[in-house]
């Protein structure tokens, strides 16, 4: 039995990933490079799809790409490459919570800078102010 192959529009229809996007990660490797039909079209497989698939489910997690580069290289499925999928794994959920904590701290301090403007005095803007002056915030919230 033959083996399913799409074209490029197909691709991007059942990844929800733009075509130059798919070509892009092509070009850059993540992609295995495509078939061409007799008409010079690009045909990508079952495994150009579950790649894709990957790569944009990692992307919609927030791993970057050099990680979904290791990721894809660990799929063999042997103990260690377990081991290191979740260490990248453990590393990214760090970052993410860094990040989280950062914009909470951003968010504390918004509005704190807006529930301190004063609008019966007519020179004195509390947001105006803090930005000026990074001293007056109340934390390090430095992303």
């Amino acid at each position: 039995m033959k083996e399913k192959s799409y074209g490029i529009g197909q691709l991007s229809k059942l990844t929800d990933c733009k075509i130059p996007t798919i070509r892009w990660y092509e070009e850059r490797g993540l992609l295995p490079v495509a078939s061409r039909n007799a008409g010079n079209q690009r045909r990508y497989n079952q495994q150009h799809l579950t790649l894709l698939r990957f790569i944009r489910h990692a992307r919609q997690l927030g791993f970057d790409l050099p990680a979904i580069e290791q990721l894809q290289k660990l799929c063999s499925c042997c103990l260690d490459d377990h081991l290191q999928a979740d260490q990248i794994a453990k590393q990214h959920l760090a970052d993410i919570q860094q990040k989280i904590a950062q914009l909470q701290a951003m968010e504390t301090e918004l509005n704190r800078m807006i529930e301190n403007c004063s609008y019966e005095d007519e020179h004195q803007c509390q947001v105006l102010e803090v930005l000026v002056n990074h001293k007056l915030c109340s934390s390090d919230h430095a992303v």
